[in-house]
């Protein structure tokens, strides 16, 4: 039986994951670590048993080597970041607290509390991004564990801060540490600043879809649940020290999923006629398209042009591949959030704050 400290674990990916690992290993312990930043809900965990709570700051270092004392903690995963990219341009000073500070305190803290326990009994997993390696070409090979980093806006440049303090603790100190870097996640519960939320509730409101640049910047799109299974491998069978690539297998333009995405929320109205009493602002409501509501705007300052991931090592060497189809499962993530308004409303999600803008992975 293993319990885990799941930090930033009320955020999108972190609550997923919580649940992920409640579903496949009821026997474990679950302690979730969130200082409830704008991004963190405890709604997110509504629902998953037997999970423990503490609103708190992962660099508060009094605070994270007392909740690994008192509950025994064997395994870290870190998932607690200041995320988006837009807000790391306009503020950065944030990013560097929680991402670098913030990392340093756990790998400190886990460092002091695990010195002399048997090998292969803790393990600290530290969760990252694809944007650490920069930006790619249109015919550049695309990211795996041997690509130098070279990131690009302050959000990637602190993560990559973190990844190498990972690293150095591990070949330092002997921390078992593993890293994986993920592409773009997409799925419930993601907080409607990212683009897929934040386009689907901009349509049923009837607000603009606004588009960055010429709208051809790729990504690479990873169903959350396989997500939360690749760094489910990692745990139980990555080596330590080895960073892993985690990628969804679907490098899509930004048009191709705000064309998807609008194609998909007139479906939804099409074959629901209740939905426009609920959603009345909706161009879809009112007979028209929600292409629509595309609008292009200035390009975002440093937008890296392409994201792509090679896997091949985690697919090798824990058997990874993603389950989730993108046809299937992106559609059912657009009709989560137009099924959900309540979730989104109560956190604030109605694309009329400031900081609600844009956001194009």
């Amino acid at each position: 039986m293993k319990s885990l400290l799941v930090t930033g674990g009320a955020g999108f990916i972190g609550s997923n994951f919580a649940r992920h690992w409640r579903r496949g290993f009821p026997g474990d312990r679950i302690l979730v670590l969130d200082l409830l930043t704008y991004a963190g809900n405890l709604a997110n965990l509504a629902g998953v048993p037997d999970i423990r709570f503490v609103r708190g700051d992962i660099a508060d270092a009094a605070l994270v080597r007392g909740l690994i004392d008192e509950h025994a903690i064997d395994t870290i995963v870190n998932f607690a970041a200041e995320t988006h990219v837009d807000r790391s341009i306009s503020s950065p000073r944030g990013f560097l607290h929680s991402n670098i500070i913030g990392t340093h305190t756990l790998l400190e803290c886990a460092r002091e509390a695990w010195d002399g326990a048997p090998e292969g009994t803790c393990r600290f997993h530290q969760v990252s991004t694809d944007e650490v390696f920069g930006s790619l070409g249109l015919d550049d090979p695309a990211f795996h564990e041997g690509t130098p980093f070279a990131p690009n806006s302050p959000y990637s440049a602190s993560k990559a801060s973190a990844d190498h303090l990972v690293r150095a603790y591990h070949q330092t100190y002997g921390l078992p540490a593993t890293v994986s870097h993920c592409s773009n996640n997409y799925g419930p519960y993601q907080f409607p600043e990212k683009l897929i939320p934040l386009f689907v509730i901009n349509a049923l409101e009837g607000r603009p879809l606004p588009i960055y640049g010429d709208g051809l910047n790729v990504r690479d799109w990873l169903f959350v649940d396989d997500h939360c299974r690749a760094i489910e491998l990692i745990l139980t069978g990555g080596r330590v020290g080895e960073s892993y690539c985690i990628g969804g297998g679907c490098a899509l333009p930004n048009m191709t999923i705000v064309d998807t995405l609008c194609t998909a929320v007139d479906a939804l109205f099409a074959h629901d006629p209740g939905l426009a009493a609920r959603h009345p602002h909706a161009p879809a409501a009112q007979g028209r398209p929600t292409a629509s509501l595309k609008r292009f705007v200035t390009d975002r300052l440093g937008h890296d042009r392409r994201y792509e991931i090679d896997d091949a090592r985690i697919r090798r060497e824990l058997g990874y591949a993603p389950v989730h189809d993108f046809r299937c499962d992106f559609a059912a993530t657009v009709r989560w959030f137009v099924e959900n308004p309540e979730w989104w409303q109560a956190i604030g999600g109605d694309a009329s704050a400031p900081s609600l803008h844009v956001a194009m992975g």
